[in-house]
């Protein structure tokens, strides 16, 4: 008989602690086998490494590595791993127990190694039972050219976790690159997708995807080196499109990729701005910074950095209330059903070895 492939679950964790328990729990119970787990600590400060050697054991690795960043990191777990393919899996993410074993199954008994899989995902904070699943354009079947067009037309974009990538994928597209602070997954999976002759949409592959706000990697605020870095993300990303195709309608979807992210430039930096301007008007198009009216009126008063200051400040406050929020019904709702000897997530089609309630 034929050996079965063996997946290999990566995962890069940086002061993960309130995390990490149940992102190595739902790994682990992949209904899939063969299947490795492979954790790169970052250098983390708050105890990730200690919680991530609980779980050390024959199918799960631990290594410890100096503060990189989580493309480094990704990297190492990539060039430690032995599987046939890579599953990504972010340190605060949760995979559905059957989500690779159902995307393998997409791929048949003899899969084309060519072919990228993906399958759906839903936010969530505390209460991953009331995850919802909310589909777009790129939930379905598509050829590489298609996908990229989409994703830059309607500025969408697929999880991390959400891509099963074959070894030949992987070695094709090359290493993660480190210079990117954040979008370094979007520009990853770009030149995964130019090696790929298909994607493969499996929408019974699931992904609970713990939303971070102003915390997570790939928020920009008023951050100096995230904006050089996203700038770096978008040129490559309009390259790797048009190496495919340069077409009126690929240069249109460059265009509007372009205005989706040009006002993250604006104020603080008017050089980033002018090129994505002038990069726009060599495309056929043009750009315009178009400011909430609410946003206007604090600007004409204390100026547009401390508009945009304002603006950044607000979105944290905003994300924090809905945490605690969240966090507050989570405990009640988890209380609740201990008096009644229920699971919270059995009750919403969560299986329930994937998450403990948290005290």
């Amino acid at each position: 008989m034929a050996r079965r492939p063996l997946v290999s679950i990566l995962i890069p964790a940086y002061n993960a602690k309130l995390w990490l328990r149940d992102a190595l729990r739902s790994a682990m119970a992949q209904t899939w086998e063969p299947k490795e787990i492979i954790v790169v600590d970052d250098g983390s400060s708050d105890g990730t490494l200690e919680i991530a050697r609980e779980f050390e054991s024959a199918q799960v690795r631990v290594i410890a590595n100096e503060h990189l960043g989580a493309a480094a990191s990704r990297n190492k777990a990539l060039q430690m791993s032995r599987g046939d393919y890579i599953q990504y899996l972010d340190a605060d993410d949760v995979l559905a127990p059957d989500k690779i074993e159902m995307q393998m199954r997409a791929l048949g008994s003899s899969p084309d190694k060519r072919i990228l899989v993906s399958g759906s995902f839903g936010k969530f904070l505390y209460r991953y039972y009331r995850t919802t699943f909310t589909p777009t354009a790129l939930w379905c079947d598509l050829s590489p050219l298609e996908w990229l067009v989409r994703k830059m037309q309607f500025n969408l974009f697929m999880q991390t976790g959400t891509w099963l990538v074959s070894r030949e994928l992987a070695e094709a597209a090359g290493p993660w690159d480190t210079r990117l602070l954040g979008d370094d997954d979007g520009e990853y999976f770009c030149r995964v997708l130019l090696a790929s002759q298909e994607v493969r949409f499996v929408p019974e592959a699931r992904v609970y995807y713990r939303e971070a706000g102003p915390g997570r990697l790939s928020y920009i605020g008023q951050s100096d080196e995230k904006m050089v870095a996203q700038w770096l993300s978008m040129e490559l990303h309009i390259r790797y499109i048009r190496s495919l195709e340069d077409s009126d309608r690929v240069r249109a979807a460059c265009v509007n990729y372009l205005q989706n992210w040009v006002h993250f430039f604006h104020p603080d930096r008017p050089d980033l701005v002018n090129k994505a301007a002038d990069m726009a008007h060599s495309l056929g198009g043009g750009l315009k910074i178009n400011p909430s009216w609410k946003h206007s009126i604090f600007a004409s008063v204390f100026g547009e950095k401390r508009a945009k200051g304002a603006q950044v400040f607000l979105t944290k406050v905003k994300y924090n209330c809905r945490q605690s929020l969240d966090k507050a019904l989570y405990q009640v709702e988890n209380f609740r059903a201990e008096e009644k000897s229920e699971n919270p997530a059995k009750l919403k089609g969560v299986p329930e070895n994937i998450l403990a309630p948290r005290k």
